[in-house]
Parts: C-alpha cells; structure tokens; sequence
C-alpha cells in the first residue's frame, strides 16, 4: 500500500493550500494520520494529527492557520493551510496506519512520498 501526498506548489506568504493525502487504492482505509514536514537543515517535525474518529491536534507554530480534515467516507485526509509563512517552507509528508478489510490487514505508520510546499515573494 503506497500513500499519495499532493497539493504542494510555491504560493506568496499570506496564501493558502490545501495538500490531500490518499492511499493509492480505495480498499485501503486511512485511520490515524499526521502531517510531518521537513525543511533544509531541520528534523522532521509533526504539524498535525488526526484520529479516525475526527479528534485533532497541532503543533503550536500552525494553531489557528492549518485545518486538518477528512471525510470518512472517502479517501483522502486533508491540510488546508492558511496565512502561509517563508517559515512553513519544507517538503510535507503524510504518515498513516492503514486497514485493508478484504484480507483484514494493517499497515502501520505507512509514509506517503511527499509534496514540497515553498512559500516566497
């Protein structure tokens, strides 16, 4: 089972995107999953996480400004980011445990790809 993380691109500070994580087939359902981004020089670090319940958290520096979502009747969990700052510029990943009903099987702490984020003038 592969994650798909996308919605990255270069926006001017102040602006918006929303980045969408997906597994790559729909008989796979994403439970538990947090957003992680990685700039130049830096750890890894948790933006945000949410359980498959809908029960969310932040990291302090995006409180207010991202909005982790999802419909449980799809696929896809999202991060819509607002009031971007050159600060939030870093390659964002989605990280997830997985369940696969037809063979009744988890993946977990299954890692998408990747999608880089810049946010410049």
């Amino acid at each position: 089972v592969q994650l798909q993380a996308s919605g990255g691109g270069l926006v001017q500070p102040g602006g918006s995107l929303r980045l969408s994580c997906a597994a790559s087939e729909t008989r796979f359902r994403i439970n538990d999953l947090g957003w992680y981004r990685q700039a130049p020089g830096k750890q890894r670090e948790l933006v945000a996480t949410i359980t498959s319940g809908g029960n969310t958290n932040y990291a302090d520096s995006v409180k207010g400004r991202f909005t982790i979502s999802r419909d449980n009747a799809k696929n896809p969990v999202y991060l819509q980011m607002n009031s971007l700052k050159p600060e939030d510029t870093a390659v964002y990943y989605c990280n997830a445990d997985i369940y696969e009903a037809l063979n009744r099987r988890w993946y977990f702490g299954s890692w998408g790809q990747g999608t880089l984020v810049t946010v410049s003038s």
